[in-house]
């Protein structure tokens, strides 16, 4: 016989599947929501649909926007350097950056990194957008700034070799940043020293 109602345990496994939530944390998750006023459930009931049904990706840079845009506010603003990309893994990289508040540049989101033991190819990633965007010509400079992990490393490695044909200058954040580290959780300091000894590609 179940220990608790199923709606509730159907709540806690629900929790269960996000990142960085273990059985404690999804429990204590659930028994909040439980006893919280039926404002706080629906509210949250309401975000988490409106978080599929209202926002897309841009078709630049592949930025988290809005549903019914095609550009991301970034990629929007004029006052942005179109000459110069920052190529990172995912969303939440360019918020980490943009709270340094000093690169001027626009971005090209990947959604992930290469990583052949999860089956994660070259045509998983947004590698031939970023390509299309440079053989463009007008970009003067890629700085790669995926993750200083394997995967980061050999992403990086993957880019350059697939831009190596055009002029631009392909450049990586210096290694300020911490070895098998996220970006999301780099302080703003660390970011900015990492972009401002932003070292070529060997």
């Amino acid at each position: 016989m179940p220990l608790l109602p199923e709606p509730l345990q159907r709540l806690i496994t629900a929790f269960e599947r996000l990142p960085g939530i273990g059985p404690k944390t999804a429990s204590r998750l659930a028994f909040f929501l439980l006893k919280a006023p039926n404002t706080v459930s629906s509210e949250l009931a309401e975000a988490l649909k409106g978080l599929q049904l209202a926002t897309g990706v841009c078709q630049t840079c592949f930025n988290i926007t809005l549903v019914d845009r095609t550009q991301c506010d970034i990629c929007a603003d004029a006052q942005r350097d179109t000459g110069i990309i920052c190529v990172v893994e995912d969303p939440m990289d360019v918020l980490a950056i943009e709270r340094a508040g000093a690169f001027p540049g626009r971005y090209h989101v990947l959604h992930g990194a290469l990583s052949p033991i999860e089956g994660i190819g070259p045509e998983d990633l947004r590698i031939h957008e970023l390509e299309l965007r440079v053989k463009g010509g007008l970009i003067k400079e890629v700085i790669i700034a995926t993750n200083p992990s394997m995967e980061g490393d050999a992403t990086a490695l993957f880019i350059k070799k697939q831009l190596a044909p055009y002029t631009v200058r392909i450049t990586r954040l210096a290694r300020g940043l911490p070895v098998g580290g996220d970006l999301e959780y780099t302080d703003q300091t660390t970011i900015l020293r990492a972009l401002a000894g932003r070292q070529e590609m060997e």
